[in-house]
C-alpha cells in the first residue's frame, strides 16, 4: 500500500476537500464595477438609437397623415373645382348657407371621416349645437404623434359673432393648418426691393377662398397648401413650452380660425414680423403661435398644391419659404 504526503497530493492535482465538493470564486468589487461602467456605456450608445428609432416611426405616421390630408384635399377640389378655403364666413362650396366652417370639418367625408360627417350641421356655426360636442372627438389623422404632452382646452375667448365659449369635454387638438399667405409688411424688408401687396400675398386657401387650379400661376409644385404648427393652443419657444403665454388660435380640429400668414420671427421666437433689423429671419421652429412649427428635428412638413409632400429644413432663408407661400407673386423668374 501506497501512502503519499500531502505535498504530493497537491503536485497530482488532487484536493483535500471534502468528497463532491468544489470550491468557488466570485466577483471582486473592481470587476463588479468594470461590468456595471460597461453595461452603463452600452445603455448611453443605445438610447439615442431607440429614441432616433422611435422619432421616425413618429415622422413616418405624420407624412401619412399629410398625405391622406393631400389626397382628401384634391377630392374636395375634384368635387367642386375649386380648393377648399381656410376658414369660411361666407357662402361657398361646402358651404351653402354661409356659415363659420373650417377646411377641416368639410374634409371628413374624404378622410373616412363620415360617421363624424353625418352629424355635423352645416346649417350651424362649428360652435352652435351638436357641431361643438363632436370637436372633442378625436380625428387621428389631424394629430402629429412627435408633439409631447397637450393641454386641455375647455374654454376658448369670444372672437364675435363667436361668443366665449366652455367645453364640457376638451376640443381635440390638431396639428397641421393651412398657410393662407404671407404678411407683406414682415416679409418685403428681407428683399432687395418690395414685391408683395394686398393682391400677390395669398396662398391657395385663404379666408373665403375659392381657388382653382388654374389661378396657382406660381405652379403647384411650388405652392405649400398646409404646414405643421404644432401643439397649439399651447405656446412654445423652440422646444420649450411657455405656459405663461396665451395663444387663441388653433384650439381644435373643429374650429375655422387658426390659419395664419407667414411673418418669420427671431431665433429664440420672442418675436415675429420684425424683419431683418429685429431679428425675425427663423422660417420655423422658433415658435408654434402661428407660424410653422414642429417637434421633428431639424425642419418639418408641408404639403404643397400638387399633392407632393416636402420636409423643409428649418435652416431654410425666410424670403425662400415665402416664394413657396404664395400662388401667384411671380418670385420666380
Amino acid at each position: 500500500m501506497r501512502f503519499m504526503d500531502r505535498s504530493s497530493r497537491k503536485s497530482r492535482g488532487e484536493h483535500s476537500g471534502k468528497p463532491g465538493m468544489c470550491t468557488r470564486q466570485g466577483f471582486t468589487l473592481v470587476e463588479l464595477l468594470v461590468v456595471i461602467a460597461v453595461v452603463g456605456v452600452l445603455l448611453a450608445l443605445l438610447l439615442p438609437a431607440v429614441q432616433s428609432a422611435r422619432e421616425a416611426a413618429r415622422r413616418g405616421s405624420c407624412q401619412n397623415n399629410m398625405r391622406q390630408l393631400g389626397l382628401a384635399l384634391a377630392h374636395f377640389e375634384a368635387t367642386h373645382r375649386v380648393f377648399p378655403a381656410s376658414g369660411w364666413t361666407t357662402a361657398g362650396p361646402g358651404n351653402p348657407l354661409g356659415k363659420y366652417v373650417g377646411w377641416r370639418a368639410l374634409l371628413l367625408p374624404y378622410l373616412e371621416q363620415e360617421n363624424i360627417r353625418k352629424r355635423y350641421n352645416v346649417q350651424q356655426h362649428w360652435w352652435e349645437g351638436a357641431n361643438l360636442s363632436l370637436g372633442a372627438l378625436p380625428v387621428q389623422v389631424y394629430r402629429c404623434p412627435s408633439v409631447p404632452n397637450r393641454c386641455a382646452v375647455l374654454s376658448a375667448i369670444a372672437k364675435p359673432p363667436r361668443p366665449e365659449l366652455t367645453f364640457s369635454e376638451p376640443l381635440a387638438p390638431t396639428d397641421y393648418e393651412a398657410i393662407m399667405g404671407v404678411q407683406p409688411a414682415a416679409i418685403n424688408p428681407h428683399l432687395p426691393r418690395p414685391l408683395y401687396n394686398a393682391t400677390n400675398r395669398f396662398s391657395v386657401m385663404y379666408r373665403n377662398s375659392a381657388t382653382r387650379v388654374a389661378e396657382i400661376n406660381d405652379g403647384t409644385s411650388a405652392t405649400i397648401l398646409l404646414v405643421e404648427c404644432s401643439a397649439r393652443p399651447a405656446v412654445y419657444r423652440r422646444q420649450k413650452a411657455a405656459p405663461e403665454l396665451a395663444n387663441d388660435q388653433g384650439i381644435g380640429w373643429i374650429d375655422s380660425e387658426g390659419s395664419f400668414s407667414l411673418d418669420g420671427a427671431r431665433f429664440d421666437g420672442s418675436a415675429e414680423g420684425c424683419g431683418p433689423a429685429g431679428g425675425c429671419t427663423a422660417a420655423m421652429n422658433a415658435r408654434n403661435d402661428n407660424e410653422p412649427y414642429s417637434f421633428h428635428p431639424g425642419g418639418g412638413h408641408s404639403l404643397f398644391a400638387d399633392g407632393h409632400l416636402q420636409f423643409l429644413q428649418e435652416t431654410i432663408d425666410l424670403p425662400a419659404l415665402a416664394d413657396l407661400c404664395t400662388k401667384s407673386a411671380g418670385e420666380s423668374p
